[in-house]
């Protein structure tokens, strides 16, 4: 499957009831708001949520970023979340506790019948789907297929160590979230998160190496609870100035050598053969497009 897949470096959480952070949430600099209408926010305080939820996103997307809209799981709260959530001015709903295709499908079913009758675009509303049960785990590549709506798969760390008996560590996660990213990157979407858990926000230090370290093993962004994290996941999710020369230069010499007639050159004293190539490829379209969102974000 082939779609232009959204510039979500970083993804900031903000409760749907609490105006403070809702206030401040255009400032902080992240690619999305994610606002939360699941675990931050007390059952009895969603119906207000709900009912202001359009306020709050014009309210969040003041900076630019893209608005997701995170809704509950049990099905009863997640029509109402639905009813209130698809609109022009919501980019995306983050999927919770997704236990199946089938699951994703029926989200997909009433969301294009809301989209219908709110005359909006086919499609406009895309899907981060969350995994956060074991039963969900075995179910990944089948979920991150399951609709042309999804652009991003996640798992929730808490959740999901809850769900397996485990510690949310780093050691713990690995495997699955390597997993994780490995059946978003066969759907051809955006594997989201890093290897560690997001409750632990205080040590900004290690926080940075445990992005660059989840970088390298395949995420393109991740979400986070705490503005200050969120200028690390802008710079350490996007290539670096000497990344980016590289690959061009990579990219140049290779567009020589098969105007040349051959098929692998060496650069920097290095080979470079297609795989090499692909990969410089890619670093210049992300490269492009967060210019291009960060061109969009200044103008809005």
């Amino acid at each position: 499957m082939t779609r232009k897949l959204p510039v979500w470096r970083s993804a900031l959480y903000v409760p749907a009831n609490v105006p403070r952070f809702i206030d401040g949430a255009h400032r902080r600099g992240a690619d999305a708001i994610i606002v939360d209408l699941e675990d931050s926010v007390p059952i009895a305080e969603r119906p207000a949520a709900r009912r202001d939820l359009m306020a709050t996103a014009e309210n969040v997307a003041r900076g630019g970023a893209d608005v997701i809209v995170r809704i509950n799981r049990p099905w009863r709260q997640a029509m109402l979340d639905l009813e209130a959530a698809i609109s022009p001015r919501v980019t995306a709903l983050a999927v919770t506790k997704v236990d199946s295709a089938d699951h994703i499908r029926m989200v997909d079913e009433v969301v294009t019948e809301l989209e219908a009758e709110r005359g909006m675009t086919a499609g406009h509303t895309k899907f981060i789907a969350m995994i956060e049960t074991a039963d969900a785990f075995f179910r990944m590549p089948e979920i991150a297929k399951a609709s042309e709506r999804i652009v991003a798969l996640t798992l929730g760390g808490e959740d999901f160590a809850l769900s397996v008996g485990m510690l949310p560590t780093a050691e713990g996660l690995f495997m699955p979230k390597q997993q994780l990213a490995i059946a978003a990157r066969a759907a051809g979407i955006l594997p989201l998160g890093f290897i560690g858990t997001v409750a632990d926000y205080k040590d900004l230090d290690a926080f940075r190496e445990t992005i660059r370290r989840s970088r390298r093993l395949g995420f393109r962004g991740a979400s986070v609870i705490h503005p200050a994290q969120v200028p690390i996941l802008n710079e350490e999710f996007a290539p670096s100035a000497d990344e980016v020369a590289s690959a061009r230069k990579i990219v140049a010499a290779y567009e020589e050598a098969v105007a040349a007639g051959r098929g692998s050159i060496s650069v920097d004293g290095k080979m470079v053969d297609v795989p090499v190539v692909l990969r410089a490829q890619e670093v210049l379209a992300i490269h492009d497009a967060i210019r291009e969102r960060e061109g969009r974000a200044t103008r809005s």
